[in-house]
């Protein structure tokens, strides 16, 4: 009798916890996270803001949710490990950004649904079939530049006008492995003739000769940068950053990050809103919707920032009607 007591008893206290779940009706959910940069404060702030998204979408970390977070950086290896780490864990959804992880987690896997955040591109690298219908285990709630998008950066050459007046050549740094760059150079370039600048587009590929291009290209007078969006300019922006006031060259570039680093001025999607955003799609596939379902969407929120004082260090006075519109003053 006491061991089928106890045999009872034990096969109760087992049970207690599901039962005790099943009635709340939680259940814990695994979300991978694959960050395509550094452990720092930029990325914090994005892994942040994807878990504000989704607490305000009644999801927890810690309650209903576990999240797996894994930071890439820029090393490739690196990437390819963390993507097979988190896909032997079979998470219920992965989320990952930056093309280098994308790409990663598509060889990983082709089952466990995968949102984008920050990609440029996705038809064009095949990640998706196109935006309205992606196909496949792969959606984005935002992609970072898109066939829609280009228009935006001739809008990088009129604000390098703006805060540079004095420019009549801009050099246009841009990543030759993926499609994106010919798509916003070609922006750039159609904007050029109205705003009297001469463009030339610079393909880099590591660090060696984005230094020997820049420092060539500062030797002639009244020139200026424009970083285009890229994994290699986000790897490589301390240098990049350096360069442009090592050789007295205001630029312009696609992301905060670099503004928040020490450069002149950025306007592009705001990546942190992109996170937040993302974190709809993780709910409605957590809930059952297929990613094959769910077109990508592009970004709807830009920031315009500017760095007060690396305008000062390059003798640059900055307008008044532009400083009215920024949404973030560096100092």
């Amino acid at each position: 009798m006491r061991r089928r007591t106890f045999i009872t008893l034990l096969g109760g206290a087992a049970a207690w916890p599901l039962a005790a779940r099943a009635q709340q009706g939680e259940r814990v959910r695994r979300i991978g996270l694959l960050m395509g940069t550094a452990d720092d404060r930029e990325g914090q702030t994005r892994v942040a803001a994807l878990k504000q998204g989704l607490q305000e979408l009644g999801w927890t970390d810690g309650r209903n949710i576990q999240i797996e977070t894994r930071f890439g950086g820029a090393d490739a290896a690196r990437i390819r490990a963390a993507a097979a780490e988190l896909v032997a864990l079979a998470p219920d959804v992965i989320v990952g950004q930056t093309t280098p992880v994308i790409r990663a987690l598509r060889q990983a896997t082709s089952s466990i649904p995968i949102i984008m955040a920050a990609v440029n591109d996705p038809v064009d690298q095949g990640f998706v079939s196109s935006l309205a219908h992606p196909g496949g285990n792969i959606t984005g709630c935002v992609t970072g530049f898109s066939q829609f998008q280009y228009g935006l950066s001739g809008e990088w050459l009129e604000l390098l006008k703006e805060v540079a007046p004095k420019v009549t050549r801009a050099a246009v740094i841009r990543d030759p492995a993926i499609a994106s760059g010919i798509g916003q150079f070609g922006a750039i370039q159609a904007a050029a003739s109205s705003l009297g600048v001469e463009v030339s587009p610079f393909n880099v590929r590591d660090a060696g000769e984005i230094e020997r291009t820049i420092t060539a290209f500062s030797r002639s007078s009244n020139g200026g940068l424009i970083v285009t969006g890229s994994a290699l300019a986000v790897v490589h922006r301390e240098l990049i950053i350096a360069l442009a006031a090592r050789n007295n060259l205001p630029a312009v570039y696609f992301e905060r990050l670099f503004v928040a680093r020490g450069g002149l001025v950025s306007y592009g999607p705001d990546l942190s809103d992109q996170f937040r955003r993302a974190a709809s799609y993780v709910d409605r596939i957590l809930k059952g919707t297929k990613p094959a379902d769910l077109p990508v969407q592009a970004p709807t929120k830009y920031e315009l920032v500017i760095n007060l004082k690396t305008a000062k260090a390059l003798g640059l006075t900055i307008p008044r009607t532009l400083l009215a519109r920024v949404d973030e003053v560096i100092e």
